[in-house]
């Protein structure tokens, strides 16, 4: 388990004091939360294993009113952890016991629809998904699509750099992001990027996107939209073994083929899956993939065919290409429902987040089986297999005495498997809590040191979502404070 810090005690006996002077700062009346039972939900993201009660909790609506709350608690030196829906599963929104959680679920308004210069700009709290269906009627999407883009919210999506299946094709977040509004640790308002492409200067955008609210924290964003595809068609394939599904994944890719999208699933995420969507999956196959390409109807029937070309190489058992948008439909409502789906067949379980290249891909799904059997978990495998995204599900019960703690030795021998294998420890999760103190494994001393001294450059006084990203114990003399063994051992 990793460390929590101990709070400070002077900033938690002025709590009344805090919270009475934040609520000066906000106009809605609801736009403070402090009675205990209301903050609750706020103790914790989609990463369950570590629960924290915040200081209390706004709920802003504007720019001036998160500048207004961002100068009082640098001046006051109180501790703010940005959060969007919660829905990060590397810990990277857990509060801590003295700090302000700013939420953006009151900063839902649609700013501009330009569809002349293809943008879109809103504040951070619209939903992913919520960006689609606002174009959608107009022909045009927003193209990355994490599978929690039903919930999950721009802001989330900036600051964990999300990305999704259709990655392969359009890019994660960063890809599709022209500009932000964003408040400094000190209050000050900036505005970085815009419509254009390309602004002069140290790409400080580039900077913020993925910096999981450690910097200062957006309050707008202009997002690149696309026009939609005349048309798009998925193919299943089945194999008989999970490594082979990784060696044709491979041939596909390095054949100069660009899908939308290539999803792995393995057994027993298939059969998961199948028992709640009804997508129509094999159950007599290890391993399954989901490929789909777009166009015209003629650039889909020339790149699937180029694609089965390339599988009957691998002597797929089944082959299945969808016939109608509802069999369409119904393919991706399988693959989007497939982390929820594998709560069917385990009471716990964590999603691990590490990319390698995809050359690696059938040693490494042969090494995380080993890893998991060595430590007596069975492993759910759905993941990104496109771009080498890789999210192992560790299958646990955290009612077991000590199998939390060993899930997550598990999972650190997977992230370190990745780095291993010349990848690196997060795909689209981030880093937060989670894979902290495993940032040691993929950068050195000089390199955390270097990005220690941006973070400080931003956040002089160490107060935006502080204790995440940098582990605490790698090297006392780098720049950003460390916990002491004392404290670390005390939030244990």
């Amino acid at each position: 388990m990793v460390a929590l810090p101990e709070p400070d005690a002077e900033i938690l006996a002025a709590r009344d004091e805090i919270l009475n002077d934040l609520k000066r700062l906000i106009a809605a009346p609801d736009g403070v939360i402090d009675h205990p039972d209301e903050i609750k939900p706020y103790e914790t993201d989609a990463l369950t294993a570590y629960r924290q009660t915040p200081l209390g909790v706004v709920l802003p609506e504007t720019t001036v009113e998160v500048a207004a709350v961002m100068k009082y608690c640098h001046e006051r030196g109180v501790k703010v952890v940005a959060r969007g829906a919660g829905t990060s599963l590397a810990g990277g929104a857990l509060p801590m016991a003295d700090a302000i959680v700013i939420g953006v679920s009151k900063m839902i308004d649609i700013l501009d629809v330009d569809y002349d210069n293809r943008t879109i700009t809103l504040q951070p709290g619209v939903t992913n998904l919520g960006v689609t269906d606002i174009v959608s009627p107009d022909k045009f999407f927003y193209a990355p699509d994490p599978s929690s883009q039903l919930a999950c919210t721009i802001a989330g999506n900036i600051g964990m750099n999300s990305g999704g299946a259709h990655c392969l094709k359009y890019g994660v977040t960063s890809n599709n992001l022209m500009g932000v509004e964003m408040v400094t640790t000190a209050g000050d308002i900036v505005r970085l990027g815009g419509k254009h492409l390309d602004a002069g200067g140290l790409d400080l955008l580039g900077l913020i996107t993925g910096s999981e609210g450690t910097l200062g924290m957006v309050t707008e964003a202009t997002l690149r939209i696309l026009h939609s595809p005349e048309g798009a068609r998925p193919i299943l394939y089945g194999f008989e073994t999970s490594a082979v599904a990784g060696e044709c994944v491979d041939a596909i890719i390095s054949s100069g083929i660009i899908p939308v999208a290539i999803e792995f699933m393995d057994k027993p995420a298939i059969h998961a899956t199948e028992r709640f969507a009804h997508a129509g999956y094999p159950l007599d196959v290890e391993a399954l993939l989901i490929i789909e390409v777009e166009g015209s109807n003629d650039e889909i029937d020339t790149m699937l065919g180029r694609i089965q070309k390339i599988a009957a190489d691998f002597k797929p058992a089944y082959e299945r290409v969808a016939k109608s948008a509802a069999e369409s439909l119904a393919i991706w409502k399988g693959r989007k429902s497939a982390f929820g789906a594998i709560g069917r067949i385990s009471p716990d379980y964590f999603c691990m987040d590490g990319t390698i290249p995809t050359g690696k891909l059938p040693e490494a799904l042969d090494r995380i089986s080993s890893i998991c059997d060595s430590y007596g978990f069975e492993v759910a495998n759905i993941f990104h297999a496109g771009d080498g995204n890789l999210h192992p599900l560790i299958l646990y019960n955290a009612n077991e005495t000590g199998e939390t703690e060993r899930a997550e030795e598990c999972g650190g021998d997977i992230l370190k498997l990745c780095v291993e294998l010349g990848g690196c420890l997060t795909g689209e999760h981030g880093v937060g809590v989670e894979k902290r103190d495993l940032m040691v494994e993929q950068f050195t001393p000089a390199e955390l040191d270097l990005q220690r001294r941006i973070k400080r450059v931003f956040d002089p006084k160490y107060l935006m979502n502080p204790h995440k990203v940098f582990p605490l114990v790698d090297n006392p003399g780098l720049a950003g404070p460390i916990l002491s063994p004392v404290q670390m051992e005390a939030g244990e």
